[in-house]
Order: C-alpha cells, then structure tokens, then sequence
C-alpha cells in the first residue's frame, strides 16, 4: 500500500521550491538540480507535487499575495486606497517582493512560450483582478467598470514593480503608484 505524503514535509519543501525558484528563475526549471540545491531528490519532487508544471503552479499560487485578504470588506474609496496601498508595499518592501521577479518572469515566459507559461500567467493576473474588481464593485462601480479599474491598478502596479526592479529609482516609482490608485477610484469624466 502506496504511504500518504506527510503534510508537513510537503509545506516545508513547497517553502524551499518558492525561495528556491525565487533565487534562480522559472525559465531554466528543471527539477534534478533543483532537487540536488534543495537537498532531495528528484523522485521526491515527483512525489509530492505530480510534475513540473504542478510544482510551478503551486510554487506561483504559494508565492502570490493573498489579495482577497487585502480586499475583503472594502466599500469606500478611502478603504480601496488604503488595502492597494498595502498591496504595493507588501510588492515593493514586504515578504512578496521577492515573489514579484518570479511573477514579472511568467508572465514575460508567456509571451513568448504560451502553450507552457500562459496558463500560469492567466492565473496569476485573474486572481488579483477578481478580488480588486469586487472591491470596486462595492466601492460603486459598475462590473464592467470595476474591472477596467482593477486592470489599470494590477497591470499598473505590476509595470511599476517591473521599473522600480530595474531603475531603483523608489520615490519617481512610489509616486507613480499613488497615481495608479488615485486613478482607480476617481469618477469618470
């Protein structure tokens, strides 16, 4: 009879594949030497996550900021301000900003390898946009507005994390994003 996977060997070692992917990249995955940096094997890489590609999608969805936290409850404009503003820090300060060169490298892969990185990368921007669209919904936007909306802060915000990665330049980047959320809540002309 086949052994169940221990819980808490998997979470641990899902933990090490994120810093681990984090550190060196998703273009080259392979998981021998992943296994080999991570002190494992590759037959035990199999064994609690199926394959590479499940690896990468648990890696990605464990990375992730958990946005529908962030969002929850939000029914003012001021309280949409604030939970984006917490969303920017969390990808510019906090724990996510490592996540975010992972993330910014799907979502480039996708463009160029599809059929192995899209979905992936679909996955990656739905699951922010849905929770930030529901947060202007009750801000008072229309659904198809609110969606607009949620486009121009997640797609915003990802562009600004992309230019603070490459020029360093926090104050011109951190500036930007209070545009990108100001705009996200202001009336349309």
């Amino acid at each position: 009879m086949a052994r169940t996977p221990d819980p808490d060997k998997r979470t641990a070692l899902l933990r090490e594949v994120v810093d681990y992917l984090e550190a060196r990249g998703v273009n080259d995955l392979s998981l021998a030497p992943m296994a080999e940096a991570l002190g494992t094997s590759k037959r035990m890489l199999l064994y609690y996550f199926g394959d590479r590609g499940e690896l990468l999608a648990q890696a990605l969805d464990a990375s992730r900021p958990k946005v529908g936290e962030m969002f929850h409850g939000v029914g003012t404009a001021d309280q949409f301000s604030d939970a984006a503003r917490v969303l920017w820090r969390q990808l510019t300060r906090g724990y996510q900003k490592r996540s975010v060169r992972m993330l910014l490298q799907v979502l480039s892969l996708a463009t160029t390898d599809p059929e192995t990185y899209g979905p992936y990368a679909r996955t990656a921007v739905e699951v922010m946009l849905d929770p930030i669209g529901d947060a202007l919904e009750n801000v008072g936007f229309g659904r198809p507005d609110a969606r607009v909306r949620a486009t121009l802060v997640v797609s915003g915000l990802r562009g600004l994390c992309q230019d603070l990665l490459v020029t360093g330049q926090r104050a011109r980047v951190d500036a930007a994003a209070e545009m990108v959320i100001a705009a996200a809540t202001r009336a349309a002309p």
